[in-house]
C-alpha cells in the first residue's frame, strides 16, 4: 500500500545486521518495490564522505535482481548521483525489507559516468564469509548487468 512505512535492514553474509532504517512505500509490483527515504542521522561513507542528515533517496529494490539503486536527490529534487549495492534480491516480510549488501558498490554521477568501489572489501568478505561459488558468480553478473543498464540508460537511470 503506498505510503506505508517500512523497516529496511541490511544484512552481512552471516545474518547479523549491517544498517538499519524506515522508509516511505511510493511503488510496488511483483518484481519492484521503490521507497522513498530521507537520512535520520548524519552517515560517514569511505567513497561519499559525510551524508547529512536529511538527505532524501529513491531506493529501488528488486525481488528477483542481486542489486539495489539508491538515487540521491538534492535539494529541488534532481538526481545528485546513482548509488548501487550488489547483494542479493531483497525479500519482504511484514513490514521489513531485507537484503544481505555483498560489499561491491557502483557509483554513478549525473553524467552517467561511474566507478566501482569496494572490489578488495568483497573478497575480504568472500573469505571471511564464506561466499558459495553461486553467490560470487551472482554478484559478477549483477555488476555487469547494472553496468549495461548505466550505459543503456535503463531504468532507473531513464529519467
Amino acid at each position: 500500500m503506498t505510503g506505508e512505512l517500512l523497516t529496511v535492514r541490511v544484512l552481512k553474509y552471516d545474518g547479523s545486521e549491517y544498517r538499519r532504517w524506515n522508509a516511505q512505500l511510493a511503488r510496488q509490483d511483483d518484481r519492484l518495490l521503490v521507497l522513498d527515504a530521507e537520512f535520520e542521522f548524519d552517515v560517514t561513507h569511505d567513497s561519499l564522505g559525510t551524508i547529512p542528515r536529511g538527505t532524501r533517496t529513491v531506493e529501488y529494490y528488486w525481488f528477483d535482481r542481486w542489486f539495489n539503486v539508491f538515487e540521491f536527490l538534492k535539494d529541488d529534487g534532481s538526481t545528485r548521483l546513482f548509488y548501487c549495492n550488489i547483494n542479493t534480491p531483497a525479500s519482504l516480510d511484514k513490514g521489513v525489507l531485507s537484503y544481505i549488501d555483498l560489499d561491491v558498490d557502483i557509483l554513478v554521477q549525473p553524467d552517467f559516468s561511474y566507478q566501482t568501489l569496494d572490489l578488495e572489501e568483497f573478497e575480504e568478505n568472500a573469505s571471511r564469509y564464506g561466499y558459495s561459488d553461486e553467490v560470487r558468480h551472482e554478484a559478477e553478473l549483477a555488476v555487469n548487468e547494472v553496468k549495461r543498464m548505466i550505459e543503456d540508460r535503463q531504468f532507473p537511470f531513464s529519467k
